[in-house]
């Protein structure tokens, strides 16, 4: 949802970068656009004035104008006043409390509530470890409490029994009994919505806070309503005093004005991310990570965490071992693309990636989406064991086969052949500088990946954020892509491979004159 906001500060800020000296006029004619910028992205007027106000301030005082980079010393300043905006520092679900500790689940009708306590609940239960009992109190809404009880099961996690005829209230009170007789850590409590606000929904809930007490009260609120999420946020405070906020709809094409807004002009922190319509599609709400990410800093700690929490460190390990030897099969290749999809595809990857946010437009114009990487695995699915072990047997009529039952043409299996080769090549010298004596944080990423074996150490992460291309130091996309995109050897996989185009990103045509 930040996408078009952060294209039109990365232009601003580029121009800024470009020029060895800055005048209070430069400054001031940027800020204009950036104010222009933040409006157009829906944030808060008053928000808008603050942030550009204190921009302005810290951009035209000594540290500034006495710096050797004044270009690069207003990102930072643009950055830092982003991180506190949003809110400095992230703030997790607080579970410091006497068993069963209540979360109140609060917000309007559509804005995401039920599957949101259930994305909670199952991330409380596999990160956290803790036994968690779901109860909806949502008494109006046909199949609400059947519709809870189902995401429950998708889950793994308890769902209170339906007794009809219950209010809301004596249901919350059954639910907090029944998490302390089966010895329960949290009780999640889906109160119901409406279409709007109204006195009898605020009545509701303000009724079932007091009869549990929650240690949490959270607002689930739409981030593509805009302005409203950030005035139902206000209304819901002044009732029944929320402690935080989680955003739906983060994967959408909302303005990301009511993220922006919603820190500032509440007081309340945003702990959880909503970012598409799986179970596990929940992230935290990092302020700093965010803010990296609107001025195309990237986010590499996300990334690694991603990659942590979905790739099989055994098969990485395992696959590491052959790579070394110089065994790289298309079985081999399939595994790095299914580790692409889960962590977001090519989209995901260059959100999270420094400096390469910027080629999401090129990758768009030149069609080159996830539909890439499930095309490049149906050709390998095509394949019999023995073609993928073996790719040297696929001679022309094989080929042919292979195209027809993969619904593709023998041009694209060519196309799949000769990427392959280039990157078996590739992986070989990843995996020896992953293993010697050149590695490092970078050699750290590639291993993340499976290219080297093992994850990389915490302690490394800090001097890959520094190093990668488009951090605070860098400026954006470098002259020449090392290694094309880090940790990918071979550019990104099931790009096919013509000439032209961006450096080390093969498949992308070479832009018209």
């Amino acid at each position: 949802m930040f996408d078009s906001l952060s294209d039109r500060l990365g232009g601003i800020l580029d121009r800024l970068k470009k020029r060895g000296a800055l005048t209070e006029a430069d400054v001031g004619e940027a800020m204009r656009e950036v104010r222009r910028a933040l409006i157009e992205a829906d944030v808060a007027l008053d928000v808008v004035r603050s942030f550009t106000d204190k921009v302005r301030t810290r951009a035209v005082g000594a540290e500034v104008v006495k710096s050797v980079t004044p270009g690069q010393m207003v990102v930072k300043i643009v950055h830092d006043e982003l991180i506190a905006m949003l809110g400095s520092d992230a703030k997790p679900i607080d579970l410091e409390a006497a068993p069963p500790v209540p979360v109140l689940m609060v917000g309007l009708q559509g804005s995401g509530k039920t599957t949101s306590t259930a994305k909670i609940a199952r991330r409380l239960k596999d990160r956290a470890g803790r036994k968690v009992l779901m109860a909806s109190l949502d008494t109006r809404r046909p199949a609400a409490m059947e519709q809870l009880a189902t995401l429950g099961k998708q889950v793994g996690v308890d769902t209170l029994p339906i007794v009809v005829g219950q209010s809301a209230v004596q249901i919350a009170r059954r639910a907090m009994e029944a998490a302390r007789l089966g010895g329960f850590d949290v009780v999640m409590l889906d109160t119901a919505g409406r279409v709007t606000l109204d006195e009898a929904l605020m009545a509701e809930v303000a009724e079932v806070k007091a009869a549990t007490s929650p240690h949490e009260v959270l607002l689930v609120a739409d981030s593509l309503t805009g302005q409203d999420a950030v005035n139902t946020a206000k209304a819901f405070d002044a009732r029944v005093g929320l402690t935080g906020i989680v955003l739906t709809r983060a994967d959408g094409d909302g303005r990301g004005g009511a993220a922006l807004s919603m820190r500032a002009v509440t007081g309340k922190p945003i702990k959880l991310v909503g970012t598409g319509e799986k179970m596990d599609a929940l992230e935290d709400f990092d302020p700093r990570r965010v803010a990296g990410r609107i001025l195309g800093m990237g986010d590499v700690v996300s990334l690694v965490e991603k990659a942590v929490e979905n790739i099989d460190a055994e098969k990485a390990m395992a696959a590491a071992e052959r790579m070394r030897k110089g065994n790289f099969d298309l079985e081999d290749l399939r595994m790095q693309l299914e580790q692409m999809e889960k962590l977001g595809g090519l989209g995901g990857l260059m959100g999270m990636l420094p400096g390469i946010g910027k080629l999401k437009n090129q990758m768009a114009s030149a069609n080159l989406d996830d539909k890439v990487i499930r095309r490049q695995k149906a050709i390998i699915d095509s394949m019999t064991r023995k073609e993928r072990r073996n790719p040297k047997v696929l001679d022309a009529s094989r080929r042919k086969r292979i195209a027809a039952g993969s619904g593709t043409k023998v041009e694209d299996v060519n196309k799949l052949m000769k990427m392959h080769r280039q990157m078996a090549d590739m992986m070989k010298a990843m995996g020896a500088s992953a293993g010697g004596k050149r590695g490092g944080p970078m050699a750290g990423l590639a291993n993340m990946f499976g290219f080297g074996g093992g994850m990389p150490k915490p302690e490394d992460l800090a001097k890959l954020a520094e190093k990668m291309p488009g951090g605070m130091g860098g400026g954006g996309l470098p002259a020449k892509f090392p290694g094309n995109l880090p940790g990918l050897p071979g550019g990104m996989p099931g790009l096919g491979n013509k000439p032209g185009g961006l450096p080390g990103l093969p498949g992308f045509p070479p832009k018209k004159k």
